[in-house]
């Protein structure tokens, strides 16, 4: 690919879109940045190799300026000679440099135009590098507070969770305290009611050995105990 195939595929480029898509948009953004400053290095060699020609072709439009000047000089001094013929020659060696110089001179427009062309160019890629490595530099800080923001919901999440865990476990030992509150208020109950029964029972007893006894006193002849 040519540097200026590369350089209208930056240009023509949306980082913003294209990091969005990207699965690593820091690793495609140090990309973009080192493909950007290649395409500029290329872009002011060949930016200074047309400068370079120019500064040629103004030195061989002087050169010919001189021989134009010279032709003409030598055309007079024929003519002034009385050598016609001489001095017609002279003169189509003039027109003849004279052609040469209109020729470099729309060559040289050319190639000031490229030269400013590459100018334009190169100082619209030094601004598109610029913008993307302040987009680096925002797109660092993004992954960074992501990274911040990420851990601090992670804390978050685990510290509700210990606060649930907490909960579940004031809530079990609440259960179990009330369990044991209400077997434990419940012992006095059985047992008194047991021994109510037992007790009824030996009560029982001792009425019937008291009424046998009664019997017993009741039955006998009262004579007999004078």
């Amino acid at each position: 690919m040519g540097v200026f195939t590369r350089f209208q595929d930056i240009i023509a480029s949306n980082v913003g879109a294209m990091l969005d898509k990207a699965e690593n948009p820091e690793k495609m953004i140090r990309m973009m940045i080192r493909e950007m400053e290649e395409t500029l290095v290329e872009l002011k060699a060949n930016c200074a190799g047309t400068m370079a020609e120019c500064k040629r072709i103004r030195r061989e439009r002087d050169s010919i300026l001189e021989l134009v000047a010279k032709w003409e000089q030598r055309a007079e001094l024929a003519i002034a000679k009385g050598r016609e013929e001489l001095a017609r020659e002279a003169l189509i060696e003039k027109h003849r440099e004279t052609d040469r110089i209109e020729a470099l001179d729309r060559e040289l427009a050319g190639c000031e135009a490229l030269v400013a062309q590459a100018q334009e160019d190169l100082a619209v890629l030094e601004s598109k590098l610029k913008t993307t490595k302040e987009k680096q530099s925002l797109l660092v800080q993004r992954q960074v507070h992501a990274v911040v923001r990420k851990q601090a919901r992670m804390d978050a999440t685990r510290a509700e969770g210990y606060d649930a865990v907490r909960r579940f476990e004031e809530l079990e030992q609440r259960v179990e305290r009330m369990e044991a509150e209400a077997d434990v208020a419940g012992l006095p109950l059985r047992k008194s009611s047991l021994d109510s029964r037992f007790s009824e029972l030996e009560g029982s007893e001792q009425v019937e050995r008291e009424l046998a006894a009664l019997k017993e006193r009741v039955g006998k002849d009262p004579r007999e105990n004078s």
